[in-house]
């Protein structure tokens, strides 16, 4: 990690680098060797001690600052709050990678993708009157059409019926 420090109305010691890079080194299993870069701006103002970082890692910018009356326990805490964004940034990219579906489980590349099936639509719209009849008539105009079923009034119990063509040659009613 490389570090860049700006003092504003103080001077920053040896002590200070030291301080915040032996923190950073705590934290050097998040960011894994990459190339990351900390800027670190301290500053004294009315005897408050201000400490801002801002760390660019990967494609992240972290930023992070505190306001403490001690610029130790300032830097500690923003540091502190820079590795809660970095922890949670790396969680993140962890999450994303564990839940991806693999590619070669989306699609083989040998096997050939068809193209996805049209959903089904009607076709044609027929309407016509539901004439009382009994099951037998009903039959005999079944055969007439090229239908695959007929639907009827039955004439005994008034009640609609449908009538169908089964594979085996026979006929199915269906009554309420």
């Amino acid at each position: 990690m490389k570090y860049e420090y700006t003092g504003r109305h103080l001077e920053v010691t040896p002590a200070l680098k030291s301080h915040v890079e032996n923190h950073f080194e705590k934290l050097a299993h998040l960011f894994n060797g990459d190339n990351a870069k900390a800027h670190i701006i301290i500053e004294v103002e009315k005897g408050r001690h201000r400490s801002e970082i801002v760390v660019k890692w990967r494609d992240y910018v972290l930023s992070a600052n505190s306001t403490v009356s001690d610029m130790y326990k300032s830097l500690s805490q923003t540091i502190d709050k820079i590795e809660k964004q970095a922890l949670k940034q790396k969680n993140k990219v962890i999450d994303k990678h564990q839940k991806a579906i693999k590619a070669s489980a989306v699609a083989a590349p040998k096997d050939e993708v068809a193209p996805t099936p049209k959903s089904p639509r009607i076709v044609n719209v027929k309407s016509y009157p539901v004439k009382p009849m009994t099951a037998e008539e009903a039959i005999i105009r079944l055969n007439e059409e090229e239908n695959q079923f007929l639907v009827f009034r039955d004439a005994e119990s008034a009640k609609i019926s449908v009538l169908y063509k089964r594979k085996d040659k026979n006929y199915g009613l269906i009554q309420p």
